[in-house]
């Protein structure tokens, strides 16, 4: 089976942050915010999380770079247990943080596809695996921010973007490097 290439990747991480801002961007502070209870996370954190997520891949897997904000590192991580996390910033903020998140992620991997790295092939079949997951997850939490978009507060949902690369598994916009064993 042939792996995508990461130009078809990077063009497919736009869309999935394209989505995710579809979902949002419409959205009140107090939406973004809200959360059923203490034991349950905002929107709000899963725009966060996104990101941090993506980041953190970027900078360990194939870039040593420094965190962009420490604070997000964080509140965004899913080992921070739900009442301890921070009320969310507000929407500018978050906006922000996402938007400098996916320039590094398409520097760094823009660099790895035009070969301007050591190891080039060997940081290719890595960044391939990373940008799979990244989009994976950013479409994992996509779904979870539109059912609360939808069930809680009543918004309609944008129709979910189809590729070449995406299927459907479990209700989820995923891409599948080969079966699922």
């Amino acid at each position: 089976m042939q792996l995508p290439s990461l130009t078809a990747l990077l063009a497919e991480y736009t869309t999935a942050l394209e989505y995710t801002d579809d979902l949002w961007k419409d959205l009140t502070q107090e939406e973004i915010a809200w959360r059923p209870d203490v034991n349950s996370s905002s929107i709000g954190w899963h725009l966060g999380h996104q990101p941090v997520v993506a980041h953190f891949m970027v900078r360990n897997l194939t870039a040593a770079e420094p965190t962009i904000d420490a604070r997000f590192d964080a509140m965004m991580d899913s080992a921070t247990a739900e009442p301890e996390r921070d009320p969310v910033p507000p929407l500018h903020v978050i906006d922000k943080f996402r938007s400098d998140v996916a320039k590094r992620v398409r520097f760094r991997v823009g660099n790895i596809n035009r070969g301007h790295v050591g190891a080039p092939t060997q940081l290719r079949s890595i960044a391939t695996v990373m940008m799979t997951s990244i989009i994976n997850h950013e479409y994992q939490h996509s779904k979870w921010i539109g059912e609360v978009r939808n069930k809680q507060f009543g918004h309609d949902l944008p129709e979910v973007p189809t590729s070449d690369l995406l299927s459907d598994l479990d209700g989820y916009a995923i891409i599948q490097l080969g079966e699922v064993g």
